[in-house]
C-alpha cells in the first residue's frame, strides 16, 4: 500500500493494520490494509481483501450501534477507507467477555481465578458462559504488548476519570448486548470483543472497529451447547484460529521466538475465513472492490472536500 498525502494533512501514523492520516487536526482518514497482526506482531504476509472485509463490517456495525454510543465515522469513500472525527483516545481498551475463551481461558487454565481485578468463578470449562458479561480492560500500548489492568488501577492512576470510566463501562456493556443480539440473528454467538473510545470536547465516541473478526470472537450457535457438553472444539469465526496456529508453532510474540512460515495455502485459508465471517455476519456475498491508488485518492479527496467544505 502506497503512502498518500492529502491537502490539510497534519500527521501520518502507520499502525499494525491501518494507515491513519490526520487532516487539519480535526479529521482522520483511516485506510485498512491487508496486514494481519497477532500477539501484537504484524505477520510477514498480507491477507488478500482483509482490509475491505474489516472496514465494511466495522462501518456496518458502527451504523448499527450509533443509537447506543456516538461514533467517529463520517464516510466510507472506498471499501477499505473510513473518514471521521478525530478524538483524543482513552489509553485503555474495554474488553468485554461473555464466554471463557482466548486469553481469559489461558489465564483460567493456568489456575488463576482473577483477571484484571475481576473474580472468575470456580468450576468453569473452556467456552462456558460467564454468569454475566465481564469487562477486563487492558492498557493501550503505542508499541509492544497491551497489558491487563484493573478498573481500580485505571482510576487510581488517573488514566481515565471515574466519571468517564463509568460511562465507558455502560457503553461497552450496551454495545456488547447489541452485538450479541445481532449475532444471534445471523446464527452466531459473540463470545468476546474489545472497544476503543475517545473524547472530543465533553463527548465520548467509539473510535475503532466494532464487532469485526480482528476485535471479536464468534462461535456458530448451532451445535454450540452440544459441543460444550462434550468438551468438543467450537468452530470459530474470528482471528483466534490464527493465534491458535501460532501457539501450536511455538510463537506467542515473546522475545527470541520466530514467526512460523506462512504458506500460500495458509494465507488462502485465512482469507477464506475472513470472507466467510463477512458473508455470515452481513448476510450478503462479498464482492471485492478493485481500485487503483489514483482512484482511491480521488475518492478520499472528494469526500474530504464534502466534509470540510
Amino acid at each position: 500500500m502506497n503512502q498518500f498525502h492529502f491537502d490539510g494533512q497534519t500527521s501520518f501514523y502507520k499502525g499494525k493494520v491501518r494507515d491513519v492520516y490526520t487532516i487539519q487536526d480535526e479529521y482522520l482518514v483511516m485506510i485498512t490494509s491487508n496486514r494481519i497482526s497477532a500477539f501484537d506482531v504484524v505477520l510477514p504476509k498480507p491477507i488478500p481483501y482483509k482490509g475491505q472485509v474489516l472496514n465494511r463490517i466495522a462501518a456496518f456495525m458502527l451504523r448499527l450501534t450509533e443509537d447506543i454510543c456516538p461514533n467517529w465515522l463520517m464516510d466510507t469513500p472506498a471499501s477499505h477507507v473510513s473518514i471521521g472525527k478525530r478524538c483524543t483516545p482513552f489509553k485503555v481498551e474495554m474488553v468485554v467477555r461473555g464466554n471463557l475463551v482466548g486469553h481469559a481461558w489461558r489465564t483460567y487454565h493456568s489456575g488463576k481465578r482473577e483477571l484484571c481485578g475481576v473474580a472468575l468463578p470456580d468450576g468453569m470449562k473452556e467456552n462456558d458462559y460467564f454468569p454475566k458479561p465481564i469487562i477486563t480492560p487492558s492498557t493501550k500500548a503505542s508499541e509492544g504488548h497491551d497489558e491487563d489492568i484493573s478498573r481500580e488501577e485505571i482510576i487510581a492512576r488517573g488514566i481515565v476519570s471515574e466519571t468517564d470510566y463509568k460511562q465507558l463501562e455502560s457503553y461497552a456493556l450496551a454495545l456488547f448486548q447489541k452485538g450479541k443480539e445481532y449475532a444471534l440473528t445471523r446464527g452466531l454467538i459473540l463470545a468476546d470483543t474489545k472497544y476503543e473510545f475517545g473524547k472530543s470536547g465533553d463527548h465520548i465516541y467509539i473510535i475503532d472497529e466494532v464487532h469485526t473478526p480482528d476485535s471479536s470472537r464468534y462461535f456458530y450457535a448451532d451445535h454450540f451447547e452440544e459441543n460444550l457438553a462434550k468438551g468438543a472444539h467450537q468452530k470459530q469465526l474470528s482471528k483466534e484460529f490464527v493465534r491458535e496456529w501460532l501457539v501450536s508453532n511455538n510463537f506467542m510474540g515473546k522475545e527470541g521466538q520466530s514467526v512460523p512460515e506462512m504458506t500460500d495455502e495458509w494465507v488462502d485459508t485465512i482469507k477464506n475465513r475472513y470472507i466467510e465471517l463477512y458473508e455470515k455476519l452481513l448476510g450478503s456475498p462479498f464482492t471485492p472492490e478493485t481500485l487503483t491508488d489514483t482512484e482511491v485518492k480521488a475518492r478520499i479527496d472528494k469526500s474530504l472536500k464534502n466534509i470540510i467544505g
